[in-house]
């Protein structure tokens, strides 16, 4: 099985890879002790691991949908050594490779708007002004996603950058949601806060097969136990609630999942032999 595409139905959904950044361990797994994910995640001498910029990109019969976009060019010199960017193969690259360009591109989906989801939603035009960079796309955020990033607060500003969403506001591509939520037949948007207050994630349904999305709810197949969340995410109770709603909900119907930030496995499934839900990759 190609790690990198998957059917599902009569939908075709393709794995893109933005690039890699190098963040800290205990920052990604917090409160959880360095040897129940450091064999799955191997930290450098700074304790710094590598993790992936997936998005996903759906093919069904009328639609392209994309879901995240990376760090695109969000990132300036300092910070992309900061965070040991590696543009691999990159967004656009990515694309071409699957035969798809920019321009082919019907929806965005942004889980979130921290920049390392939606960096890429924008590029430098003409004049080096930042402009959509899938022009024919409507992009879709939740209301309140984009309500907490036109004023962040102080803790979670330096992960809104404005140059990568609010282009999309000044060229009339912004769609907003509320909730739960159809944006074309077959996809849905499902709120799951805990990272952000108004994360969401995003559920694939074709044939009664389903793919859910899981973006920072559950970022890496590591992240499957309970008790494994980031330091990152705003309140971590609501995040352990949402991964047991919907780790549950998908036993009843053998969902697949897809995972944003792992570099091995993107795609993969969650099953639950004792008390415990556990990760299986999609080769078992």
């Amino acid at each position: 099985m190609n790690p990198g595409r998957l059917r599902l139905g009569a939908v075709e959904v393709y794995v893109l890879r933005d690039g890699l950044l190098s963040v800290d361990g205990g920052d990604m797994f917090a409160v959880a002790p360095k040897n129940a994910w450091a064999r799955a995640f191997p930290a450098d001498g700074n304790n710094r691991i590598s993790i992936s910029l997936n998005s996903f990109l759906i093919k069904t019969a009328d639609r392209l949908v994309l879901v995240d976009t990376g760090v695109g060019d969000s990132l300036d010199g300092r910070l992309r050594k900061s965070y040991g960017f590696r543009r691999d193969p990159g967004l656009a690259e990515s694309l071409r490779q699957n035969g798809f360009t920019e321009n082919d591109v019907d929806l965005v989906i942004n889980t979130h708007l921290h920049f390392d989801h939606c960096g890429g939603n924008t590029r430098r035009g003409e004049g080096r002004i930042a402009e959509p960079a899938f022009p024919r796309a409507e992009y879709i955020i939740q209301h309140g996603e984009w309500q907490t990033a036109q004023s962040p607060p102080r803790r979670e500003r330096p992960n809104y950058r404005p140059a990568t969403f609010r282009p999309i506001r000044e060229r009339g591509r912004l769609r907003l949601v509320e909730g739960d939520a159809s944006v074309c037949p077959g996809i849905d948007v499902i709120l799951a806060p805990g990272h952000t207050r108004y994360h969401q994630c995003v559920k694939v349904e074709s044939r009664n097969r389903v793919l859910f999305i899981l973006g920072d709810l559950v970022p890496t197949s590591a992240h499957v136990p309970f008790s494994r969340v980031m330091s990152f995410d705003l309140d971590p109770l609501e995040t352990i609630a949402g991964k047991k709603r919907i780790f549950k909900q998908g036993l009843a119907g053998s969902w697949l999942y897809g995972f944003g930030h792992d570099p091995v496995h993107p795609f993969g499934r969650v099953e639950r032999p004792g008390q415990r839900f556990v990760f299986r990759p999609l080769e078992e």
